[in-house]
């Protein structure tokens, strides 16, 4: 359920970006730029391209409440911080094992000579 709500939320949110992207620019920031000469221009025609960015931020709010309800029944009560103090300790680990100088390099195999000649006597 949480999946399906969250591609669809995240399919709104390419769409909105998309449609936003497709509008005309009107200017300046506050209708400067506008025909009507004055700082708040009036209200421009609702285009099926504005109607459109309505209907995908309605949805796209929607999807983000539902998503944020839904994370919040899925959370545990306790906070990070109460998680952290209810861990036991670590256990300290062993201290290291230093071999004997002998026994640095693996056994050969069995039936192989050595690699390093012995002293004759």
């Amino acid at each position: 359920m949480e999946n399906v709500i969250l591609i669809i939320h995240l399919i709104l949110a390419l769409c909105l970006i998309g449609i936003v992207l497709l509008q005309r620019n009107e200017g300046g920031g506050l209708g400067m730029g506008s025909a009507a000469g004055g700082v708040m221009s009036g209200r421009a025609a609702a285009t099926a391209l504005g109607k459109l960015t309505w209907l995908f931020a309605i949805g796209f709010i929607c999807t983000s409440i539902t998503l944020t309800i839904l994370a919040a029944a899925n959370s545990s009560d306790g906070s990070v911080v109460d998680r952290i103090a209810d861990t036991p300790d670590p256990v300290e680990a062993p201290a290291p094992v230093t071999p004997d100088s002998n026994e640095l390099l693996p056994p050969a195999p069995v039936g192989s000579e050595p690699l390093v000649p012995q002293a004759a006597d």
